[in-house]
């Protein structure tokens, strides 16, 4: 097909090109070609050294850079390089500041189309993905993964500097920042630095006031997590921190503090 046809195509929308499956339909013979493979399972471009097979010749290409280690994709600001251009672009929005992907729900925008479904679910409580041991289910399969590892107890990251282990990289990184010193995240609004990124998302709800965990009980909701899990217990009547000395269960670390003075003598204004 001529270049002049297709672009006349584009400007009236034609798309004469329709999948028979699904109906998708496209304006040229070689991108139906190339969208027929999601249902026909085809795989015409194999990688010569690990045999990974691909549907597309720029998915193939895209895959080669892991051995060859190329990162043609430079970022001007910092100068972090990449294997695709895509990651670049979604590397640009941290100086930028863009966020293109809007919660419905909420209205929380995020800079990655990963961190918008991660979001989306909590509001969702979609979790795909099971743990055959405890039950436990979970929004992403990575999640699942660094959960095996509370039942296996393999610790994969060791810390170079006192050699503590730890099942999640992301532990690791935090764990560094004790020897460091580094607090990397800091508050646009207030100044206020911390070393866990998490945590600054926790302070930057002090100035938004956004409450992003819903009871799925009586649909209260909270700024954080742990307030959230605190909560369930009311409903729950799960009472997880006990008195070695007696016995007593109570459903917040605080509680039982609170209760341990009555047996040091410790006891205060609580007495």
């Amino acid at each position: 097909m001529s270049k002049s046809k297709t672009n006349m195509q584009r400007q009236t929308d034609e798309k004469p090109y329709s999948c028979k499956v699904c109906g998708t339909a496209f304006f040229q013979s070689t991108n139906l070609k190339n969208h027929m493979r999601i249902h026909t399972g085809e795989k015409p471009y194999s990688c010569k050294v690990c045999r990974s097979s691909f549907s597309r010749c720029t998915h193939l290409k895209n895959h080669m850079v892991i051995h060859t280690g190329e990162k043609p994709y430079s970022c001007e600001v910092c100068g972090a390089a990449f294997t695709q251009s895509a990651n670049l672009k979604t590397h640009m929005r941290k100086h930028t500041g863009e966020k293109p992907y809007s919660c419905t729900f909420c209205a929380t925008a995020f800079s990655t189309i990963a961190q918008w479904k991660t979001h989306v679910q909590k509001h969702t409580s979609e979790r795909p993905y099971s743990c055959e041991v405890c039950g436990n289910a979970f929004s992403q399969r990575t999640s699942l993964k660094n959960h095996m590892r509370i039942h296996t107890g393999e610790k994969p990251y060791s810390c170079q500097v006192c050699g503590n282990a730890f099942s999640q990289r992301s532990h690791l990184n935090n764990h560094v920042r004790t020897h460091t010193g580094e607090k990397p995240y800091s508050c646009e609004v207030c100044g206020f630095s911390c070393s866990r990124n998490a945590d600054l998302e926790s302070h930057i709800r002090t100035h938004t006031d956004e409450k992003p965990f819903f009871c799925r009980v009586c649909g209260v909701a909270f700024s954080h997590g742990a307030n959230l899990k605190r909560h369930s217990r009311t409903h729950t009547g799960e009472k997880p921190y006990s008195c070695q000395v007696c016995g007593n269960a109570f459903s917040q670390s605080a509680n039982l503090k609170r209760h341990l003075q009555l047996h040091t003598g410790d006891c205060m204004e609580i007495c």
